[in-house]
């Protein structure tokens, strides 16, 4: 969201932005000095603990809001931002690019007027979640080429962070635990772990202190103790291996070769990607192999589109009548 607000700066909008406390969420804003109002915190991956994590911060939300001048909400799969404008009469856009997370999902497009995916999710498999053809704007390409747009990596980032120049160079993200789509054992990421360990520096991106305990005793890994410049990290790297989605499809964007390890049903967006080649799906440990790149003369283009035009995706005709 970070060009978007800019670009509604731009236009002379106002923009207040609320984040919950989880994983590197508030390191992310503090390092890319966006001011916001922490509200709330993540309450664990059980259904209901995901319930009353909800409702909390919904509640906690239209407190914050009431009493302020709101045209329009916005968020990136934020069920409590959807939840808090509807109670407040206040219409909103959601966006997302994983068609599969149903709870989420179903909350989020029946509540927002406005619901922004990539064109490579087909239409019909949002229509259950009440996603209508009146709401649903698509764009093309991956939202990572939007916000990654004006990104010009800092070739200091893999240094700062204990990275030996020249030696070849692996960035991990580890799996997302708490995710309701995503329960599933991950002794083919473990493996892998330990494959590159032997192969190459590895810096592993944690997501929860759990996982970052584990790592801690396994030893043998760069593990940043704050959230960093992980984009530059990816640019860098010679190989990066998620298990989440994002920071796969910022490989893709920066050129980088990228391999998933995603275990859940697969979205159109690396099904699309993984056909092209740009993304390769990891089946066994052994498939991936670090080879250091020539940076300098790396054939992959990067493609870079308009953050103001998937800013007015969700926001052109939105703002009720009076609104700026």
């Amino acid at each position: 969201m970070r060009p978007v607000i800019a670009a509604l700066e731009r236009r002379g909008v106002e923009v207040s932005v609320t984040a919950r406390d989880f994983a590197q969420t508030l390191g992310l804003l503090e390092r890319f000095r966006i001011p916001h109002t922490a509200i709330g915190r993540h309450r664990g991956g059980r259904l209901t603990a995901k319930g009353v994590g909800l409702a909390s911060r919904s509640g906690a939300l239209v407190r914050w809001a009431r009493g302020r001048r709101f045209d329009v909400a916005l968020g990136h799969g934020s069920n409590d931002v959807t939840v808090a404008a509807r109670a407040l009469g206040i219409p909103s856009a959601t966006t997302f690019d994983y068609e599969w997370a149903t709870v989420q999902h179903t909350i989020n497009c029946r509540l927002a007027r406005r619901v922004v995916v990539p064109e490579a999710i087909p239409p019909e498999r949002l229509v259950r979640y009440g996603a209508t053809p009146a709401k649903l704007r698509r764009y093309p390409g991956l939202k990572e080429e939007y916000y990654l747009a004006d990104f010009e990596p800092d070739p200091a980032v893999p240094a700062a962070l204990g990275v030996r120049p020249g030696a070849p160079l692996a960035v991990v993200r580890t799996p997302p635990a708490v995710s309701l789509y995503h329960r599933f054992e991950h002794s083919l990421f473990a493996d892998l772990l330990a494959r590159l360990r032997d192969q190459a520096q590895t810096v592993v991106l944690p997501r929860t202190p759990e996982q970052r305990a584990e790592l801690a005793a396994a030893g043998g890994y760069l593990v940043p103790d704050r959230a960093v410049d992980a984009q530059s990290l990816v640019a860098c790297a010679d190989v990066v291996v998620s298990a989440g989605g994002t920071m796969n499809r910022e490989a893709v964007a920066l050129g980088t070769p990228v391999w998933t390890t995603f275990e859940g049903r697969l979205g159109a967006v690396d099904a699309q990607l993984i056909a092209a080649g740009r993304l390769r799906r990891l089946e066994r440990p052994e498939d991936v192999t670090v080879v250091p790149r020539d940076h300098a003369h790396d054939p992959a283009a990067r493609i870079r589109r308009d953050p103001d035009a998937f800013c007015d995706l969700l926001v052109d005709g939105l703002v009720r009548p009076g609104g700026a």
